[in-house]
């Protein structure tokens, strides 16, 4: 690609659209043109509008400093300078809903980090390497929205990325129930430990909203596409606890699992190391070389080692072992932030733009 695709931050001065700043920093295919926020932060400059606010540990890029914050709600003057943008807004469900169609309807394709849309049937909810196949239901939402180039597509919930992997490989073997518990870091609420002193020693055994998306959402991405629309999968029959622990990036899970044609400990691990999807069959910028890295070490995979593996965008699995009340068990770890949340927007937005869903408006 000899010209890079104009790309904007709608939501640019939160934990999540940092995140997207920085990692589109030196992206190959994306550079940020456009940035906006709530009117609180439109007129000034992104430097000033975030001042004091970085969540980062990497400073701010210099070549986002000095671009001036559009107010988020002006959708055609956004639209006109960008070929697609990232949406990690905080707002009521029903306004983010409203705000990501207005963009669509304007033309422009959304890759969303909120779960608003994550239910509507023909807006596909992917992990590039599960259900890349989810595309095709884009055709009919252009469809209903009126656009032939705009469209909204989102990741999932950034905790189920910890176990759905592991799942996704075995489902040959036909998994049937599944029992999670996930132990999520504070960055998940978009917080650190300077906002959230009471995280410390500390941990809360609640998270609103979470366990209904960590139980449902693993069944829409594991669904069908049936005329114009995603059906969600029968089965596995799945039950979560969601936790939040003193931990800044990486949420963890520790999985149980029982199967139809129970696998042997050596299949599930040949399994593990041979998956790979689409994002490795056409090496995408973002893509994990190895998706699924087992650990062989009692007490791997652990937050701090691993969450950066694959410069967070791989999925480490440890501990497995059978079980004396379901088949098997194991520990699964994510990075929230990067593969759960803004790197896995950023995968999906590459793998749009390899299938030929994004272009240069």
């Amino acid at each position: 690609m000899t010209q890079k695709l104009r790309a904007g931050i709608v939501g640019g001065t939160g934990m999540v659209g940092q995140r997207f700043i920085a990692l589109l920093e030196n992206h190959p295919w994306f550079q940020v043109t456009a940035i906006a926020a709530s009117a609180n932060s439109a007129g000034k400059t992104y430097e000033e509008s975030v001042k004091g606010r970085w969540k980062l540990s990497t400073p701010m890029p210099d070549n986002v400093k000095n671009i001036p914050v559009q107010n988020a709600s002006h959708i055609e003057e956004v639209a006109s300078g960008v070929d697609l943008i990232f949406c990690a807004v905080d707002m009521k469900k029903n306004e983010i809903q409203a705000l990501e169609e207005a963009y669509a309807k304007a033309g422009v394709p959304v890759i969303s980090n909120n779960s608003a849309h994550r239910w509507t049937p023909d807006v596909p909810m992917v992990v590039p390497e599960i259900n890349p196949e989810h595309l095709e239901v884009i055709a009919a939402q252009r469809k209903r929205l009126g656009t032939e180039t705009g469209f909204i597509a989102v990741k999932p919930n950034c905790s189920i990325q910890s176990y759905v992997p592991m799942l996704t490989a075995l489902r040959g073997f036909q998994p049937t129930q599944v029992v999670a518990s996930t132990y999520q870091a504070i960055s998940g609420a978009g917080k650190t430990f300077t906002d959230w002193p009471e995280m410390l020693d500390n941990v809360i055994p609640y998270i609103g909203g979470e366990e209904e998306k960590s139980e449902q959402e693993p069944l829409r991405i594991w669904g069908t596409v049936e005329d114009g629309a995603i059906v969600k999968a029968s089965g596995p029959q799945i039950t979560t606890q969601c936790i939040r622990v003193p931990v800044t990036d990486g949420h963890l899970a520790t999985v149980f699992v029982s199967f139809e044609n129970k696998p042997s400990k050596e299949e599930i691990l040949e399994s593990w190391k041979n998956y790979k999807g689409r994002p490795q069959e056409l090496e995408l910028p973002s893509a994990p070389k190895q998706f699924i890295t087992y650990f062989e070490e009692d007490n791997r995979p652990q937050t701090n080692l691993d969450r950066d593996l694959e410069n967070g965008m791989g999925i480490s699995a440890g501990r497995l072992r059978e079980d004396s009340l379901y088949d098997f068990k194991f520990v699964g770890l994510s990075h929230n932030t990067l593969r759960g949340a803004a790197g896995g927007a950023v995968l999906i937005a590459e793998l749009l733009k390899a299938e030929g869903y994004i272009t240069a408006r």
